[in-house]
């Protein structure tokens, strides 16, 4: 027979293996393990004008007026490509803001400035929910951004 000190671990055994239990079905349940929504991995090229843009980025909004909600995309322009699934941040489907900026180059180090090649340039676009391809073109007479010695104002 199993005296009283030796039959602890079953008792906390018994008590604590049902606690759980419970608790991994009650955060299933509530979707807590859920990875929000599906996003879509978008890769292809951005041009200003007709020539690749260098160096920038380009994110994709969500337009909450169109009622689209979630998480942004976002990735890096370099020598005028662009890939969400580098950073797994692929944006959702449905009606969105594109977002772009434009670089000259990139710096070499982090305190070096940038010359931007125009303003931010923004297209309302509806993406589809699905991984794939799609270009994007800022038009050559985008309006230029406004600089001064120091960098953009």
């Amino acid at each position: 027979m199993l005296s009283p000190k030796d039959m602890r671990p079953l008792r906390y055994v018994q008590i604590c293996l049902p606690v759980l239990i419970l608790a991994v079905a009650f955060t299933s349940f509530l979707g807590c393990g859920d990875d929000g929504p599906k996003r879509y991995d978008l890769s292809g090229s951005v041009t200003f004008g007709d020539d690749p843009i260098p160096a920038g980025t380009i994110v994709f909004e969500p337009d909450s007026s169109k009622g689209n909600s979630g998480p942004q995309g976002v990735a890096q322009i370099v020598d005028g490509k662009f890939d969400t699934s580098d950073g797994d941040k692929g944006p959702i489907g449905g009606p969105h803001i594109v977002r772009i900026t434009g670089f000259a180059s990139l710096p070499e180090s982090e305190n070096d400035p940038v010359q931007p090649l125009f303003q931010e340039y923004n297209i309302e676009i509806d993406l589809p929910t699905e991984s794939g391809p799609m270009d994007f073109k800022v038009p050559a007479d985008a309006p230029q951004a406004r600089t001064y010695e120091g960098g953009e104002i």
